[in-house]
């Protein structure tokens, strides 16, 4: 290596290491401010929670709906890609729609189709399906498919 290429090696850790050890003003600034930063971090706690409690609800619901329509492996409803695979097979369609599941756009309509096919494996209308493009909708379909009569 040549000697002019060394020296700018070396300065360029240096000014690497310089930037790292040395505080900016706006951090040093923002030090005393832990307010804000507490009640984002009380936000993404209570985000998670609520993630994770509609999480159960849903694998349970899915549970549910496959034991009550005899398909196998309900508890592949726990897990997270898995579960797709159940519910193709509780609405009796191919496997290979997981392919298209992940397709952005054409899984909104894929699943509208594949949950139309769970609520007829229920002996419920299939417009039900429909029902989850509704934002509020969405979390009852799943629990009225499992418990109802």
């Amino acid at each position: 290596m040549k000697p002019t290429m060394r020296i700018f090696s070396r300065l360029s850790w240096l000014l690497t290491l310089a930037a790292m050890l040395i505080p900016s003003g706006n951090a040093v600034a923002q030090e005393n401010d832990r307010l804000p930063v507490a009640f984002m971090g009380g936000l993404l706690v209570i985000f998670c929670i609520f993630i994770l409690v509609m999480y159960v609800y849903h694998a349970l619901a899915l549970q549910t709906i496959a034991t009550k329509t005899n398909t196998e492996n309900g508890w592949f409803a726990w897990i997270p890609i898995i579960n797709v695979i159940l519910m193709l097979n509780i609405a009796k369609k191919p496997v290979w729609w997981i392919i298209l599941c992940l397709i952005p756009l054409v899984n909104i309509v894929i699943f509208i189709i594949v949950w139309m096919g769970i609520a007829e494996a229920r002996n419920k209308p299939n417009w039900w399906g429909i029902l989850l493009i509704v934002p509020v909708a969405n979390l009852i379909v799943p629990g009225y498919l499992a418990w109802s009569d």
